[in-house]
């Protein structure tokens, strides 16, 4: 009589799949210094906090250079992450985010620290300096006008428009209905609106 072999693949994969730590475990055992599991968070988030970096960043090599900069802060930090106050993708996105905004924000000081000094070296066009004192202006307009939203408008609109991130996923990475995101964008558009004085 021929014995009945169990098929394995099934129930081997099923329980590969309950046996593989979330990123929030992997995180805590980051915090304990385990390389295996810093090495699995890894594989398994790098290709998101790249692309959001390279979307913000646009050059390639400096969103690597920023998202080496994210895991090596990862490695450092991992003991402050607080599981209570969101699950470990939104952490790592939000500080990768963040990464990527003071790198732009670093150009921007050099480019204005280039800028003095070519302005200091070289007689302007009355109309080019006209031009970048405008968007010098607009820029802090803009500036002053986000810091006049709420903490969740910012990070709704901040992860919307400058993100690129859909109204879902926002939802997702903030962990809130995608009503709630909805209402956080439209409040914030207006009061954008109104704090730089444009007509809706």
């Amino acid at each position: 009589m021929l014995e009945t072999v169990p098929r394995q693949s099934d129930s081997d994969q099923d329980a590969a799949s309950a046996e593989k730590p979330s990123k929030e475990e992997l995180l805590g055992r980051v915090a304990q210094g385990d390389q295996v599991a810093f090495a699995a968070l890894y594989d398994e988030t790098a290709s998101r906090v790249l692309g959001l970096v390279k979307r913000l960043l646009v050059d390639h090599s400096q969103s690597e250079e920023v998202t080496q900069e994210v895991f090596l802060e990862i490695w450092q930090n991992a003991k402050r992450y607080e599981p209570a106050k969101g699950g470990a993708s939104t952490w790592i996105l939000t500080m990768a985010h963040r990464r990527a905004v003071d790198r732009i924000r670093a150009s921007q000081a050099g480019r204005n620290r280039d800028m003095k000094i070519g302005i200091r070296d070289f007689v302007a066009e009355y109309d080019n300096v006209s031009h970048e004192v405008e968007v010098t202006i607009e820029h802090e307009r803009v500036k002053q006008a986000m810091s006049q939203l709420t903490e969740l408008q910012r990070q709704a609109v901040t992860l919307a428009y400058y993100g690129g991130y859909s109204h879902s996923e926002v939802s997702a990475m903030l962990k809130v209905p995608i009503g709630t995101v909805k209402t956080r964008l439209r409040d914030g558009m207006i009061r954008l609106r109104d704090e730089l004085g444009v007509s809706s």
